[in-house]
């Protein structure tokens, strides 16, 4: 019997779409996150379509739209080919799969999501605050700051997986003050990941359209060596399968992405497939949705 791959779903249309965008430059600590996406590509072919636990296969079909043309560009200067990429993907699909690329490619982004920021939902599975100050320009840690500063309302950002010893109290108090909804990695760990997420969620019932941010280093480091930012006693690799697949279960969530995956730093393939397994259970939730 010939193994169908989650790879094998992709074609030249479909109701979601696959998007890369390999922005490397503007990174606090540099690297190669520009390789990532097609990583990730490859990675898709090791991964069958078929979840032994629940009986369902995938079939849906998966519109890889190729990568944006910012390699070697700065976060400024890329924003606005990201926003208008991202903007094309969502007219023409339902959910779509942004594969970074560092965490600058998250404001351009939500702002590609097609409608006014005050009526956005952001909510960011990340180790870090990405509040550092926007005076020394955009970088891949201060995007929610510029989000901030753009208008995105506090109220309408939840930061969960949040890590000691990773932030500034500063960046803290400013995330609290903003009214920023927070939530630490002990939090998940204690109450569960989805009972998180469903708190998060209800803040943001306002929102019309939300969108995830998964920046990979939330996941602990020993699980997730090709992420640069990630650190001892983040959340464990399942844990974030199963916050992948609730999120892409949500009506409202129309755009997610992926970040701070660096292949240079991957150790046996331990991050490209677990990045390539994230697609997978993204994929399932949609498939779920009501």
């Amino acid at each position: 019997m010939a193994w169908r791959s989650i790879a094998d779903l992709i074609s030249a249309e479909g109701e979601v779409a696959l998007l890369g965008v390999p922005m490397e430059a503007g990174s606090v600590t540099p690297g190669r996150c520009d390789l990532a996406p097609d990583t990730i590509r490859r990675t898709l072919k090791r991964f069958s379509t078929y979840d032994v636990e629940r009986g369902t296969e995938l079939s849906l079909a998966l519109a890889d739209l190729g990568d944006v043309p910012i390699r070697g560009v700065m976060p400024a200067q890329g924003f606005g080919p990201i926003r208008d990429a991202a903007a094309a993907a969502g007219a023409g699909h339902a959910l779509t799969l942004l594969l970074g690329g560092n965490n600058a490619v998250t404001r351009p982004a939500a702002h590609g999501l097609g409608v006014p920021l005050e009526r956005v939902g952001l909510i960011t599975l990340d180790a870090h605050f990405d509040l550092r100050e926007t005076d020394q320009g955009l970088l891949n840690g201060n995007p929610i700051r510029a989000l901030l500063e753009d208008g995105l309302p506090g109220r309408n950002i939840c930061q969960i997986g949040l890590a000691p010893f990773a932030n500034t109290a500063k960046m803290h108090a400013d995330a609290v003050q903003a009214g920023i909804g927070v939530y630490t990695i002990t939090q998940c760990l204690e109450r569960g990941i989805l009972a998180v997420l469903d708190d998060a969620l209800a803040r943001l019932a306002h929102a019309e359209a939300v969108m995830i941010d998964f920046d990979i280093d939330v996941i602990d480091r020993g699980q997730c060596p090709g992420a640069p930012g990630a650190r001892p006693g983040g959340m464990p690799a399942r844990m974030f399968f199963e916050a992948a697949r609730r999120l892409g279960r949500e009506p409202r969530v129309r755009l997610v992405d992926l970040t701070e995956f660096d292949p240079s730093l991957d150790v046996g393939d331990i991050t490209a497939l677990t990045a390539a397994r994230w697609v997978c259970e993204i994929l399932a939730g949609y498939a779920g949705r009501p």
